[in-house]
């Protein structure tokens, strides 16, 4: 009977062992950003990733909660994801802006709203390359996203140590070189 109720016991506490390549097992830090160090179990390959998190704030939530900022290289293209933990609206009717320091900030930003609606994302090269571009030296970022369906959505993050993070997720990743800005016509 004690054999029994052991192997029952080893087997419960065996279920609990989390895999260290969906944890944060491995990160390192540079100022306030969180890198990740971890080896895909399939291919052997690194998956580089640097998020940062900072409270958000929502029309219809009320009190901030905790969002995050990921720059990493998905099938090797880069990407800046931000997740929310409440919906931030659909793809169909959903805007990102952003702007750092106090650089001329950036609306209508080409980007895409995740299924689920609690994520977005910046894929496109160009769009991509230039937040990546104006990323380096800031300090801040102050990110609003506008939905018809669910409000506005704010965050800021503060950006300390992003050089050293840039480069530890972006490794082994192109990155286009942004468009340069059009020149208008009087």
């Amino acid at each position: 009977m004690r054999t029994v109720a052991f192997v029952v016991l080893l087997s419960a506490l065996g279920g609990c062992a989390r895999d260290p390549y969906v944890t944060a097992s491995g990160e390192t830090t540079s100022g306030n950003w969180q890198i990740a160090h971890q080896a895909d179990r399939i291919t052997g390959a690194e998956l580089p990733s640097a998020s940062i998190r900072a409270p958000a704030s929502n029309t219809y939530v009320d009190f901030p909660k905790p969002s995050m900022m990921q720059i990493t290289c998905f099938e090797k293209a880069p990407l800046v994801r931000f997740a929310f933990e409440f919906k931030i609206g659909p793809d169909k009717n959903t805007v990102l802006g952003y702007r750092f320091d106090d650089k001329p900030g950036h609306d209508n930003v080409e980007s895409r709203v995740l299924m689920g609606e609690g994520a977005i994302v910046i894929d496109k090269p160009a769009a991509v390359a230039q937040f990546i571009n104006e990323l380096g030296g800031a300090r801040k970022l102050y990110v609003r996203i506008r939905s018809l369906n669910l409000g506005r959505t704010t965050a800021e993050y503060p950006l300390e140590g992003s050089a050293t993070a840039m480069q530890a997720a972006l490794a082994g990743c192109p990155l286009q070189a942004a468009e340069p800005a059009k020149k208008r016509t009087s």
